[in-house]
């Protein structure tokens, strides 16, 4: 390689790291600066502001287009019957040799039709995502109450350890599975594509509220402990491509996250991350982008300012109501004598009961394996 190639190619790295903005890259008064800052008056104003950020966003990853949809069909195995739901473990391509992996819960109770919810989970310690018992009760008690659920693993976790999480291009491919998981979840039969909700906390936040950013087949949404004026998500599947800046170009996750306006939208916020100035600060800038179509009683927030970062009880117990009055849930069908939310029907299953890969169900021989190999798909 010549000199002239590594100048530019190393010039090339230097301005897009430049263009990053990662972890807090506001300071909390520069996060509401900002805000005020881009506050629009008009309809007319946001939806062109709007299709700036939307038009950074998909430049930034790279995904201007979406590649071409596979055309094999979905792995489901191991179904199981529970109290109420059943529970089974699932992969399918996003693109050649790239499978997105988890795992569908559907109600047992026949309904004429059913909403659909995907569940993007956060980042966390072992057992990791989908495994975790916060993210298992939520499927769980989703499917309960009459929706057919996924809940999908996290570039590199989970199943989807093909490549590392923290590759480069983290972003961009989670971004792909994400809606080819919504056209997996769209697909299963008696699915409304009128009632389709996403909701998942902290890193699954991000991906609830970008996903509903890019997709308007995604009718309600929930992003749980995440968007923040000042904090841009401080993973590369969040913020590792250069989404919210560009040259004289800023924006940053409230703006984004406002891009969901009109359909309906929970904030959960707690007092211990970066969402503790929701009230008063992101969840005002939204709330005004809801009223200019005349719809702020569509977007809410749950603040919990004793609380910390995670998808606990009582958020869970704040978005089980939001989706169940947005997507016309059987709330009553998970709730006890004293008209509580009782989540104890939905059980706890072992890592090895979920996962999709194993002895009897071998990773298919096409899979693409390795952060090398995957970066030159994307």
């Amino acid at each position: 390689m010549s000199l002239l190639v590594v100048c530019c190619l190393t010039n090339t790295l230097s301005a897009q790291q430049a263009e990053l903005c990662q972890g807090a890259y506001f300071t909390e008064a520069q996060g509401k600066e900002f805000l005020e800052k881009h506050t629009v008056k008009t309809k007319l104003e946001w939806e062109t502001r709007a299709a700036a950020i939307r038009k950074q966003i998909r430049e930034g990853m790279g995904l201007e287009t979406m590649p071409a949809k596979p055309t094999s069909g979905p792995i489901i195995h191991s179904k199981r019957e529970m109290d109420g739901y059943t529970v089974e473990n699932v992969a399918f391509e996003s693109m050649p040799g790239i499978y997105v992996t988890g795992n569908l819960y559907k109600p047992t109770k026949k309904q004429q039709s059913y909403a659909g919810i995907l569940c993007p989970h956060g980042h966390g310690e072992n057992p990791h995502g989908r495994f975790r018992e916060q993210t298992q009760k939520r499927c769980a008690t989703l499917a309960r109450m009459g929706a057919v659920v996924f809940v999908l693993d996290m570039v590199g976790q989970g199943d989807s350890k093909y490549c590392e999480h923290k590759m480069p291009k983290a972003l961009k491919l989670q971004a792909i599975n994400s809606v080819r998981a919504l056209d997996f979840l769209m697909a299963q039969p008696g699915v409304d594509p009128e009632r389709i909700g996403v909701t998942g906390e902290s890193g699954g936040g991000t991906q609830t509220f970008l996903l509903a950013a890019l997709d308007n087949r995604v009718k309600v949404s929930a992003p749980v402990v995440m968007v923040s004026a000042h904090f841009f998500g401080g993973c590369v599947c969040e913020s590792g491509l250069p989404i919210h800046k560009k040259g004289d170009f800023q924006t940053n996750n409230v703006e984004i996250a406002s891009l969901t306006a009109p359909r309906p939208m929970l904030l959960v916020s707690d007092g211990d991350d970066w969402t503790k100035n929701t009230p008063n600060v992101e969840f005002p800038f939204i709330q005004n982008i809801y009223g200019l179509y005349g719809k702020r009683d569509l977007v809410e927030n749950v603040h919990l300012p004793d609380e910390k970062h995670d998808f606990g009880p009582s958020k869970r117990i704040a978005m089980y109501t939001f989706m169940a009055k947005q997507l016309a849930l059987d709330l009553k069908s998970v709730t006890d004598s004293q008209g509580k939310i009782d989540e104890n029907p939905s059980k706890v299953l072992e890592q090895n009961d979920l996962e999709v890969f194993n002895a009897a169900h071998p990773r298919p021989a096409n899979a693409v394996i390795g952060d090398e190999a995957v970066m030159k798909l994307l």
